[in-house]
């Protein structure tokens, strides 16, 4: 080929306009993003308060209620009248309790004693023998109850006076032995 055949068969070179915008082009490295400290600690605290907020609820219900007491029946035993030295009357009864037990553990109980005082006096005592409140159910108790020395003239106005108020303010002292039940667990309870 000759000189002439080769510029024939090339393209011409066109030089570049000198206007043209430059580009330019910046290559960063790959960026993984790292958890920000705040979000670690909100994110933190936010499964720390779950559980703390689940914990409590599992307490609050396993923890022990009250449970709610009906009397079902009562029939009289024995009565006294005592005239030295002042005027007072011992009387006895049997008594069947109705109690619903709202928790989620049973009480066998062996023995079951309640004092009962009426302001301030100590005037009666309940006696109950072993037996077992169910767990979420309703169970009968069968207790006997004994009120020795209800001075008739300064108690009963007293007595009378409450009742109008549709109050009557009972002190007792409870004295329970047993044993406490939650699941497969027997727990001994000895409490007063």
């Amino acid at each position: 080929m000759s000189k002439q055949g080769l510029r024939d068969s090339s393209v011409p070179y066109i030089p570049l306009p000198q206007n043209l915008n430059q580009q330019n082009v910046i290559f960063s490295p790959v960026y993984y993003h790292r958890p920000n400290q705040t979000n670690h600690y909100l994110r933190r605290g936010a499964i720390f308060a779950g559980v703390l907020l689940l914990l409590s609820a599992t307490l609050l219900f396993f923890y022990p209620s009250d449970p709610i007491l009906k009397l079902a029946r009562i029939r009289l035993n024995h009565v006294g009248v005592n005239s030295s030295p002042k005027l007072t009357i011992d009387l006895s009864f049997s008594l069947t309790i109705s109690v619903r037990n709202r928790d989620f553990f049973s009480l066998d109980y062996e023995k079951l004693v309640v004092s009962v005082g009426y302001r301030g006096k100590e005037f009666g005592v309940v006696n109950s023998e072993g037996g077992r409140v169910r767990a979420r159910g309703r169970s009968y108790v069968n207790a006997t109850l004994d009120l020795n020395g209800f001075e008739v003239v300064h108690d009963v106005i007293y007595l009378i006076e409450d009742w109008a108020k549709g109050v009557i303010p009972f002190d007792t002292t409870t004295k329970v032995n047993g044993v406490l039940g939650l699941c497969f667990l027997k727990i001994p309870l000895k409490s007063r």
